[in-house]
């Protein structure tokens, strides 16, 4: 928590960031502006008021109030099977001299409008892009190679170089800081941007990252098989709360308080079996094939010839969550689970470029070492070399739900690992052991938490909008500014949300950098943030 004299720095460092007074032109006359390779389509200076947020992956969404802008509408062509849309806000007035870009989701296909309201409404110039297609399938990588790279990591770097120019433009001068925002999809980005661009941004916060994009969609692939392959292996989603319910039973107390939650799901060694039938199947026992399946859920994909783990499993705990397994991994009723549609996209669109490809072909030795070599090449950002991020000065935040049902947790701890033991081969004579990577690179994981938020419990900390900007310890976009612009790292994040088995009732958790986990003191609220600390894990 910061004290009252930290605001009070803020506001003077802000203030002399701001610097003289420099002109500022019209919105309009930005439609006249020329950037090589860009076409700004549009420049129209818009009133706060409501906007139509539907697109297709999403055609329920609600309007939103978004705050007064010059609303620029651009598209990029870098190639001659380009077609890069992306879309700069600019605040009339109250500028913070900063800059922002936010991430996709999924497989993009449309501007990230939604998450540009809140760094709007904070005095950002804000941007987004569609990663240089329309839909929300990979139908458009058949036969457009320079269409992948647009979606891998050309799309966002060219929306930052032409929003940066876009801004100058407007304002007379240049963002003195530059963030990158981004969850799932946009995670990936934003270690892209970190591994391929490590001068873009100063700052970056990365959720849930599907950054070993071929990996893990080849354990979407391993699931469906698991699930459908034989019809017999199917699990209900009516299953799931006995499947939580057996493994609360067995793992939850580990942390030191029953409260419903998992603080290290790694701890926690769950044997399906348990659940099997002793005789009639009912909704609270499992069947042979549907305990095989689970097990292969848990473990996740291998290689069967070598026995390599390709992808991590799902850690146990949160199978019954709001948006967890079901929809993502059990839902049945077509369209069927989401990672049956990821997984089916990528091998079928953008790896084998057929429409008619059966998920049931799926080689784990073979299809995946084609998938990494062709589409991974472009797609995954999983290079673990982050040295001229870290010598530009770059701050990373990376966050992971313990309960996403979409991105195995672990991968992130994965990700993490591999460039600590990277960086210890190359070392920076400013930092001594495990800081040579907590220096500039941070990882919280959070238990109960589902694909980019929601879930169970402390699932709210700034990701989600829900606390109020100045907090650095609740807000994680006030934390990677913090520790950008004053050099002060995060030591936690404190999260929110709700009891699990009383919903009327709000928890707090200390969210801790990891490897650290919240430990219980033993006495006290065990839903109040105060009565734990952070220690090292014990597993």
């Amino acid at each position: 928590m910061r004290t009252p004299s930290a605001f009070v720095t803020v506001a003077l460092v802000a203030t002399a960031l701001a610097g003289p007074a420099f002109p500022q032109q019209s919105c309009e006359k930005l439609k006249s502006l020329q950037l090589p390779g860009i076409e700004i389509v549009s420049a129209t200076l818009v009133p706060e008021g409501p906007l139509d947020l539907t697109t297709a992956a999403n055609p329920n969404a609600r309007p939103a109030v978004v705050p007064a802008r010059c609303d620029v509408k651009a598209v990029a062509r870098p190639t001659s099977d380009s077609e890069i849309g992306f879309e700069v806000w600019l605040p009339p007035s109250g500028w913070n001299g900063k800059y922002m870009q936010l991430g996709n989701g999924g497989w993009a296909g449309s501007i990230p409008l939604p998450s540009m309201i809140a760094p709007l409404r904070r005095g950002y110039a804000a941007a987004g892009t569609d990663d240089g297609h329309k839909g929300n399938d990979a139908s458009w990588a058949i036969g457009h190679p320079e269409k992948l790279i647009d979606f891998g990591y050309r799309a966002p770097h060219r929306t930052r170089a032409a929003a940066e120019a876009i801004v100058k433009a407007f304002y007379g001068r240049a963002p003195e800081r530059n963030y990158f925002v981004g969850c799932s999809d946009g995670g990936r980005e934003a270690l892209m941007e970190a591994q391929r661009y490590p001068e873009d941004f100063n700052g970056i916060v990365a959720g849930a990252p599907a950054n070993a994009w071929s990996r893990l969609f080849a354990g979407f692939v391993w699931n469906e098989q698991a699930l459908l392959a034989d019809p017999a292996s199917a699990i209900p989603p009516a299953k799931l709360a006995a499947i939580q319910k057996a493994v609360l039973a067995a793992c939850d107390a580990l942390d030191g308080v029953k409260d419903s939650l998992i603080e290290d799901p790694r701890a926690c060694r769950f044997d399906p079996a348990v659940l099997a039938c002793k005789g009639t199947e009912t909704a609270d026992c499992l069947t042979a094939p549907q305990v095989k399946a689970l097990a292969r859920i848990y473990a996740g994909p291998k290689d069967p010839r070598t026995g390599e783990q390709i992808f991590p499993g799902y850690p146990p705990g949160t199978e019954n969550a709001p948006a967890g397994w079901n929809p993502w991994i059990t839902a049945l009723a077509p369209p069927n689970a989401i990672q049956f549609f990821f997984g089916n996209s990528y091998y079928g669109q953008a790896v084998f470029e057929r429409r008619d490809w059966d998920f049931r072909t799926m080689d784990f030795t073979n299809d995946v070492a084609f998938a990494l070599r062709k589409a991974g090449a472009v797609i995954d950002s999983t290079n673990p070399d982050l040295r001229s991020f870290r010598a530009h000065g770059g701050k990373l935040i990376q966050y992971h739900g313990w309960g996403d049902a979409a991105i195995s947790p672990l991968s992130s701890i994965a990700y993490y690992e591999s460039v600590r033991s990277f960086l210890t081969r190359f070392p920076d004579p400013r930092s001594e052991g495990r800081k040579q990577v907590e220096d500039f690179y941070r990882l919280f994981l959070v238990p109960g938490m589902g694909h980019c938020g929601g879930g169970l419990g402390p699932n709210s900390f700034g990701n989600t909008g829900a606390w109020p900007a100045g907090d650095a310890s609740h807000d994680i976009l006030t934390a990677i500014e913090t520790w950008v612009e004053q050099g002060t790292a995060p030591e936690e994040l404190i999260g929110s949300g709700k009891v699990p088995e009383d919903a009327a009732r709000t928890l707090t958790r200390p969210l801790c950098v990891y490897p650290q986990v919240a430990r219980y003191k033993g006495s006290g609220d065990p839903y109040d943030a105060a009565n734990f600390e952070c220690a090292a894990e014990r597993r």
